[in-house]
């Protein structure tokens, strides 16, 4: 799934903190740390990369990894029951995955990478050490990931962002 790393990316939390900073969209992510907090989430995150036109979630799978974009773009897709394909974008500064992340179940859509990104991944497990060594942190990821779920199904065009 995910793209083998060059060796000319480079990757370090402060370029998330910059897209999240930077997204002022509805669909931001946008909790509220400091600096010391950002820098102690970054290591229960994993960086990784994917190429333009790599699938990075599938529609139906029961993964319930959350991925937060730091750069590049990723579309949403979702066939519903009479075939209509429905699709949303996802900017830096933004996540994908919080559907299933919170409801435990299978992947509502299928997430594809329209230009190379740089992501942030956060396992379950990884989230479930977070809250037990951090617990306020995790709150704050929580609530903040809760806060981007809501503005997404209150905002029809983005509903099929919920994955």
């Amino acid at each position: 799934m995910n793209a083998p790393l060059p060796t000319s990316i480079h990757f370090d939390v402060q370029g998330l903190i910059h897209a999240v900073a930077h997204n002022q969209s509805r669909d931001a992510f946008h909790p509220q740390l400091n600096a010391k907090q950002w820098e102690l989430l970054g290591t229960y995150l994993q960086p990784f990369a994917v190429r333009q036109g790599q699938v990075l979630i599938e529609q139906n799978a029961s993964d319930r990894t959350v991925y937060f974009v730091e750069t590049g773009q990723l579309t949403v897709h979702y066939e519903d029951d009479k075939g209509r394909l429905r699709l949303a974008t996802v900017e830096p500064g933004s996540a994908v995955g919080e559907g299933a992340f919170f409801t435990r179940q299978p992947r509502a859509a299928t997430v594809q990478a329209a230009a190379a990104c740089k992501l942030w991944s956060l396992s379950p497990i990884r989230f479930t050490e977070l809250t037990n060594r951090q617990p306020a942190l995790a709150v704050e990821v929580a609530m903040a990931l809760g806060s981007l779920v809501s503005r997404r199904l209150s905002n029809r065009p983005k509903r099929v962002a919920v994955t």
